[in-house]
């Protein structure tokens, strides 16, 4: 975000017309990543196995940058991203009167604090603000009810140290820092100003007031015991550099560019993280249909550190990164879950979280790399329509793709007055990119909500109710102890099951699949678990119960521990009884403890 001088305006305005511009809607793009409304400043925060990306929002029609709130977005992939919203805007800080500039997101204490730059309404001059919430998706409100610290600039960005330590950072022009104390909505000391010289932050040539190529937005992090500094340089327009330190405070030693100018935007703004076993650099640009300096987008690339620690060249791509695994069709989906989408927007949705609406004739939703598997046989959605409704394509490999089924969404009698409609499948196979087209009549046709495929009688599709747990702890009971639905942990989207107050380690909780089993068949599972404290020792069970006798069959032979204290739990079983059937139950438990233990993201299939 840049917070450029009025008198260097008419400047700035005069190198957009030499910048580069990325194609306005390249084939098989995924970059940029947000489609439905313009992002700038990307905040990217790994939390729980997930990816959350803080942005700011340029207004439509921007000629400056004219920013009311903050949006959030995650990804379990890196291909499609959920749009969570905006869960806090200026009207949080009752103090502040403009920009909703560029912030930076850190998690601690159990808590997630949102450090912004803002408009001081008592004093007219930038200052850094700091909200607080429970969960990476908010709500946040102010922590203070006043600055955490003021100089008139902006960008902040928080580093906790290994020590525990935690900085911020801040500045243009200027580059700031003030050591956090562990509350991290107040620090020690005064502000500390970093020396910008030519040696750590390379030379600028032409600007006697700017010597070094520092501009804004600093992104400090730490790895392998290496400090690094990934800034903003030399407007206009900006390229991405970075300096490396042996501390946090410094000294600083420049080590050159990652980003060359490109984009159609004259601001750029990056953010660092490692995902899945991979590093991925955030950034914006003026990609697409009436983008610019003002009306940014954020994107992403997959890099590789090289061997002795230095970032290499990243340039900008229209495909984005690889698509970490794939997406479960077979489980609740919500709709703002998107690769890539033409036409469409997103609101907020009466049913909680967000709906997408504005959606008119040939409008399409990319949900990338779904796994059908051996094959769909029927498709839900949960909709709604003010008006006469309209149809909902299913195609495979496109906008207009193979064809696999069509769903009818009559009309509601308003926008929010939600309908679920089925409709059958066939030829949904395989791992294969899903576009949901929308077709009908003029004018606004539908809005979307969620939607899910159903697998045929091979077993395609999960025979376990809410297993994903976005639906609170509906379809699971609980052996033993208290059984609630956990906003602040999740492994995927915003909820995972938790089971507190355990008094013997073989209580957890379970679900009935007694009606949905076939004698003789093979089932696989898959379940997310986390303790409260440590590490697990959970397994998952299919508990049989035919003519009085209770038979155990173990369905997780295999583990594989990842990223925030989860585990997954893996295996296969056949199942077979003699005589009637009168219970089945899938259960998690723990092998010993009484801890308590999350689960999320389950299938049994």
């Amino acid at each position: 975000m840049r917070s450029a001088p009025l008198h260097r305006l008419a400047w700035i305005m005069s190198v957009l017309c030499v910048m580069t511009l990325l194609p306005a809607t390249p084939a098989g793009a995924d970059n940029p990543i947000v489609q439905t409304i313009y992002t700038a400043d990307p905040a990217p925060l790994v939390h729980n196995g997930r990816v959350y990306l803080y942005t700011g929002h340029d207004e439509d029609g921007s000629t400056y940058f004219t920013m009311r709130d903050w949006r959030v977005y995650s990804s379990a992939d890196m291909a499609n991203w959920t749009d969570h919203g905006s869960p806090m805007s200026l009207a949080t800080f009752a103090w502040a009167d403009a920009n909703a500039w560029a912030g930076h997101v850190t998690h601690r204490n159990g808590r997630f604090y949102w450090y912004v730059p803002v408009r001081n309404r008592a004093t007219g001059g930038m200052a850094i603000g700091v909200a607080v919430g429970d969960s990476p998706t908010g709500p946040f409100r102010d922590a203070l009810n006043r600055p955490l610290v003021e100089n008139n600039e902006i960008d902040p960005n928080v580093l906790v140290d290994d020590d525990g330590q935690a900085y911020l950072y801040w500045g243009n022009p200027r580059l700031a820092y003030v050591r956090l104390n562990s509350d991290m909505v107040s620090y020690s000391g005064g502000i500390n100003y970093v020396q910008l010289t030519a040696a750590g932050f390379g030379a600028r040539s032409g600007n006697p007031g700017r010597p070094t190529l520092y501009e804004e937005g600093p992104w400090v992090y730490k790895r392998n015991g290496l400090y690094y500094n990934v800034f903003a340089a030399e407007c206009c327009s900006e390229f991405i550099a970075y300096s490396t330190a042996p501390s946090a405070t410094g000294p600083w030693t420049y080590r050159g560019t990652v980003m060359p100018r490109q984009g159609g935007s004259f601001t750029n703004h990056a953010g660092i993280i490692d995902y899945a076993g991979g590093s991925y650099f955030f950034y914006h640009n003026g990609a697409l249909p009436g983008g610019g300096g003002y009306t940014r987008s954020v994107a992403v690339e997959k890099f590789t550190y090289n061997a002795d620690g230095t970032i290499p060249t990243i340039n900008m791509t229209t495909a984005g990164p690889p698509q970490v695994g794939t997406l479960d069709p077979f489980v609740r989906q919500e709709a703002e879950t998107i690769a890539w989408s033409s036409g469409v927007e997103t609101e907020a949705s009466s049913e909680g979280g967000v709906n997408v609406g504005f959606i008119e004739n040939g409008d399409h939703i990319k949900v990338k790399g779904v796994a059908f598997g051996s094959g769909a046989t029927a498709f839900t959605a949960r909709a709604a329509s003010g008006t006469a409704g309209g149809r909902i394509e299913l195609r495979l490999g496109g906008p207009t793709g193979t064809l696999v089924g069509t769903c009818t969404v009559n009309g509601t009698g308003g926008w929010q007055n939600w309908t679920t409609v089925t409709c059958p499948v066939s030829g949904a196979t395989g791992t294969r990119d899903l576009y949901l087209r929308f077709t009908g009549g003029s004018g606004y046709l539908l809005n979307l909500d969620w939607w899910r495929f159903t697998g045929g009688g091979d077993g395609g599709g999960n025979l376990l109710a809410n297993g994903t747990m976005e639906d609170g702890t509906t379809g699971w009971t609980s052996s033993g102890g208290t059984l609630s639905s956990a906003t602040d942990v999740a492994h995927g989207g915003s909820r995972s099951l938790l089971n507190s107050g355990r008094t013997s380690a073989w209580q957890g909780p379970h679900q009935n699949v007694t009606a949905r089993l076939t004698n003789g068949r093979s089932y696989t599972t898959e379940v997310w678990v986390r303790s409260q404290s440590g590490t697990p020792s959970a397994k998952a069970t299919l508990a049989l119960t035919a003519n009085g006798t209770t038979s155990y069959l173990q369905l997780t032979p295999a583990q594989t521990v990842g990223t925030g204290g989860w585990t997954r739990l893996t295996g296969t079983a056949t199942v077979s009884w003699t005589g009637t059937l009168t219970n089945a139950s899938f259960y998690v438990e723990t092998a010993a403890g009484t801890d308590g233990l999350y689960v999320d993201d389950a299938s049994f299939r």
